[in-house]
C-alpha cells in the first residue's frame, strides 16, 4: 500500500496542480475571468440565490383552456353527427360546454351512442393520482344532448399540460443559453422558473408566454366585409401581425405596457380560416426550425415537417393551387400568402415582416414544441446582486470557519498525521471547486451547505485510517507495518461509507429540484475527490515519510 511509483506521484502531483490552476478563477477580478474564459478557465456559474435574477410563476389559464375544449367539442360533434348522417339543430356553447338538438326522434339513441365517444376519459397524472376521469360529461333530454366539462376531468388535463409543458420550457430556455435554470411544478396548476443572473426580464417572458401553437390553414372563400358580418361556417377568425403590432406600438405611444386583451384583438380586421382538418396542417409536426433570410435578404424562419407531417403539407398545397393559405401563430396570422405550386419537399418559410431579433425567438418557440396550454404570469420576483453578494460572502466566511475547525481538531490529536490530513483536506477542496468550475455546474446556497458537509466528511476517512494505524501500533506491530496495514484495512470501510453516501446523493439528484439538486450535485463530486485524497494524496505524502524518515515509533 505504500509502493508508489515514479508516474504515480508525477500524475497525483499534476491532477493537484490542475485542480488548482482551475479552482484560480473564482478568486481573481472580473476583468481577470473573462480573459481566461476562451483557455477553458472560469469561474463557478452562480445560482438565483447567489448571483440574483428572476422569480417567474407561470400559471395555466383555465379560462382559456375551457374556451379551446368548447371550440374543439362545437368541431367534434357537428363532424361526429355529419358523419354518422344524424340531422341536428344549432350547436350552441352554454357554460362551460356544448348543446346540440337532434331532430328526428328515431335518431335519438343512435346519436347518444355516437355521442358518448366524445366524452374523452384522460389518464390523470401521479401528483393527481393517477385516477382516469372523462373530460365532459353528457346527459340528454328529449332529443337535446348537453356537454360539460367535468372539474376533475379538467384537472387532469391541466395537470398533464404541466408535465408537458416542464419539458418545453426546458428546452426554450436552455436555447437561450442558460446555464441549469429551476424549472418545477408548483401545486397543481403552477410552474415556477428561476433564472440566475438574467437582466433582461421581458426576454424571458416572451419566449415563456407564447403557447407556440403554429397551424397552416386554408383561407375561407367568404370573407365578412363588417364585424357585424356573419361569420363563413366552420371558419374562424385572426387578426394579421401588422396590425396587432399597429395596435401594440398605439398602446405603447400613450404609456400602455400591456399585452392586447382578447377583446382588442377581436375589434381588428380578421382574417377568416378553415378550421376542419383537410384544411389544416399542424405545426406539431415540425422537426426543426431556424432563423435565416430570404432572396431579399429579409428575416425569415425557415421550417422542416417530420414525414408525415411533409406528406400532409405536401397533400394540402397540390390540392389548393392558387388558393391562399394563412400561417397563423398563436391566434395571428403572419402571413397568408398564395400557395403557387404544390410543396413536396416538407420545408419552407415564415415571413412576415420579422426583426432579426423577432426569427430568434420563434425559432426557439417552434423547435421546442407547443405548449398545450395558454399560461399567464401570476408573480415575477427580481433577486437583486447585492443579496446575492451578501450570501456569497456569508457562504465564503462560513466555508473558511469550518475548514479552519476541522484542520484544528484534526491537527490536536493527530499531530504529523493530522497536518497530512489538512494538506489532503486543502486539496480536495481545490478539486472539488475546480470539478464544479470545469463542468459549469451551478452553486447555490444548499450547494455551499454541500461543500461544507464534504469537508466535514473527509476528515472521517482519515479519522478511520489514523484510528486503525493506532490500533495496529498498540497490537505489535512495527511503525512501517502498521502504516501498511492500517491504510489496506480501513479501505473497506471507508469505501462502503461512501458509496452508501453516493447513493443517497443520487436519489436525491434524480428525484429533487432546484436547490436539492445543487446540494446533491456538490456533495456527490465531494465523495469522489475524498476518496482520491483518502487513498491516494494521504497514503502518498505518508509513503514519502515513511520513506525518509523510516520511523520506529508512531505518535499517534
Amino acid at each position: 500500500m505504500l509502493q508508489f511509483s515514479r508516474w504515480k506521484v508525477i500524475a497525483t502531483a499534476l491532477i493537484v496542480a490542475i485542480a488548482a490552476l482551475f479552482s484560480l478563477p473564482n478568486i481573481l477580478p472580473p476583468d481577470t475571468q473573462r480573459a481566461l474564459q476562451p483557455y477553458g478557465l472560469r469561474p463557478m456559474t452562480l445560482g438565483l440565490d447567489l448571483q440574483g435574477g428572476v422569480n417567474v410563476l407561470l400559471e395555466v389559464d383555465r379560462k382559456d383552456m375551457t374556451s379551446q375544449l368548447q371550440q374543439q367539442l362545437a368541431s367534434d360533434v357537428r363532424a361526429t353527427l355529419r358523419e354518422a348522417k344524424i340531422g341536428y339543430g344549432g350547436i350552441q356553447r352554454v357554460g362551460s360546454g356544448v348543446t346540440v338538438k337532434v331532430s328526428k326522434p328515431e335518431d335519438f339513441e343512435r346519436a347518444r351512442v355516437e355521442l358518448q365517444k366524445l366524452r374523452q376519459p384522460i389518464q390523470g397524472n401521479m401528483l393527481m393520482g393517477g385516477v382516469a376521469s372523462n373530460l365532459y360529461e353528457l346527459t340528454d333530454s328529449e332529443g337535446t344532448f348537453s356537454f360539460a366539462v367535468q372539474e376533475n376531468g379538467l384537472n387532469a388535463k391541466i395537470g398533464n399540460a404541466i408535465h408537458q409543458s416542464l419539458g418545453i420550457f426546458s428546452n426554450r430556455i436552455n436555447g437561450l443559453g442558460t446555464t441549469e435554470p429551476v424549472i418545477q411544478q408548483q401545486g397543481t396548476d403552477r410552474i415556477v422558473i428561476q433564472y440566475p443572473g438574467l437582466k433582461d426580464t421581458h426576454q424571458l417572458l416572451d419566449i415563456l408566454s407564447n403557447t407556440g401553437k403554429l397551424a397552416f390553414q386554408l383561407v375561407c372563400e367568404e370573407q365578412p366585409t363588417t364585424a357585424s358580418s356573419n361569420p363563413p361556417q366552420d371558419c374562424v377568425g385572426f387578426p394579421s401581425k401588422e396590425a396587432v403590432d399597429q395596435l401594440i406600438a398605439g398602446k405603447k405611444a400613450k404609456g400602455d405596457t400591456a399585452a392586447p386583451t382578447a377583446d382588442e384583438l377581436k375589434a381588428l380586421p380578421q382574417l377568416w380560416v378553415q378550421t376542419g382538418s383537410r384544411a389544416t396542417v399542424d405545426g406539431a409536426e415540425l422537426t426543426d426550425a431556424q432563423p435565416s433570410f430570404d432572396q431579399n435578404n429579409r428575416p425569415v424562419v425557415t421550417f422542416r415537417f417530420n414525414q408525415k407531417g411533409a406528406v400532409r403539407f405536401g397533400k394540402l398545397t397540390a390540392e389548393n393551387v392558387n388558393k391562399p393559405f394563412a400561417i397563423v401563430l398563436d391566434g395571428v396570422v403572419q402571413s397568408a400568402p398564395v400557395i403557387n405550386e404544390p410543396i413536396l419537399g416538407g420545408t419552407g418559410q415564415i415571413s412576415g415582416n420579422f426583426t432579426v431579433e423577432e426569427t430568434g425567438k420563434l425559432s426557439i418557440i417552434l423547435r421546442s414544441g407547443a405548449l398545450p396550454a395558454r399560461f399567464v404570469v401570476a408573480e415575477e420576483r427580481t433577486v437583486g446582486p447585492s443579496l446575492g453578494a451578501e450570501s456569497v460572502k456569508a457562504g465564503f466566511v462560513a466555508c473558511l470557519v469550518g475548514l479552519a475547525g476541522v484542520m484544528f481538531f484534526m491537527f490536536l490529536p493527530y499531530g504529523f498525521f493530522g497536518l497530512v490530513a489538512n494538506v489532503a483536506l486543502l486539496a480536495n477542496l481545490l478539486m472539488l471547486v475546480a470539478l464544479m468550475s470545469f463542468f459549469g455546474f451551478t452553486l447555490t446556497l444548499p450547494g455551499i451547505a454541500g461543500i461544507l458537509l464534504t469537508l466535514g466528511m473527509a476528515v472521517d476517512s482519515n479519522v478511520l485510517i489514523y484510528e486503525r494505524i493506532r490500533e495496529e501500533w498498540k497490537n505489535g506491530r512495527s511503525a512501517m507495518n502498521a502504516v501498511d496495514v492500517g491504510f489496506k484495512s480501513a479501505l473497506g470501510t471507508v469505501l462502503d461509507a461512501n458509496v452508501t453516501t453516493l447513493i443517497a446523493a443520487v436519489v436525491l439528484f434524480g428525484i429533487g429540484s432546484g436547490p436539492v439538486r445543487g446540494f446533491a450535485v456538490t456533495l456527490a463530486i465531494g465523495i469522489f475527490t475524498t476518496m482520491f485524497t483518502a487513498f491516494t494524496l494521504t497514503r502518498l505524502i505518508v509513503a514519502i515519510w515513511v520513506h525518509y524518515r523510516r520511523p520506529k515509533e508512531i505518535n499517534l
